[in-house]
Order: structure tokens, then sequence, then C-alpha cells
């Protein structure tokens, strides 16, 4: 396949939604655009208007955004349009794993020790 998608990827540098997207795109060789949207506004602001929401991450493929995904979600949607032929190459890291601190931006709560 010598047609790559076009791909950019809305993600956080180290959460493991967007590890795991980064796994699927290594595993089938796919050039991506990989946008850090913690430490640039532009980017964070850009994929909120492209995706109507605010989780990430984000991937949008030949134009077609798919908002709040996993590498998991990612890699069914490649396969389902025959984008990428499958294969049994492994993953190098886990394709639906949450982040370790899952948005703790968004706690109301504080906690005194």
């Amino acid at each position: 396949m010598s047609d790559k998608p076009k791909i950019i990827a809305y993600l956080k540098p180290s959460c493991g939604w967007s590890m795991g997207v980064r796994a699927i795109m290594k595993k089938y060789d796919l050039p991506f655009e990989d946008r850090d949207i913690i430490n640039d506004s532009r980017q964070r602001q850009e994929m909120i208007e492209k995706s109507g929401q605010m989780l990430s991450p984000c991937v949008e493929i030949n134009g077609t955004m798919l908002p709040d995904i996993s590498g998991d979600e990612v890699e069914a949607y490649l396969l389902s349009k025959s984008l990428v032929q499958a294969n049994a190459r492994p993953a190098d890291a886990p394709t639906n794993a949450p982040c370790a601190t899952h948005e703790p931006e968004s706690s109301w709560m504080s906690f005194k020790k």
C-alpha cells in the first residue's frame, strides 16, 4: 500500500491513550503529525474546534475526525476503511490503556495531608 492516509493526531506527550495511538501508527508504519495539546494551546484549541469536544486523543484521518479514541479504535477504523492491511506485528505499547493520572486537571477537590 503506497498510498498512506493523511493523519493528524492530537495527543498528550505521555498519556497511556496517546501512547496507544502512537503504537498503532508505528505498528502500521504510518506517518502522522503528532500535535502536542498539553504544551501548545493552539493545537488544543484546534482539536476542540475540529472535534467539538475536549477529550483526547483525537485523530483525524483523511479529513475524518475520530474524537476521544483509543489505539484499538484507531486500528479498527483503519482496517474497516481498508487504509491498512492486518498484520501480526505487536504494538510497542498498550493500545487501550488510560493515562496513569486520568485527567487530574478536572478535579475540583483538594486533599490535605
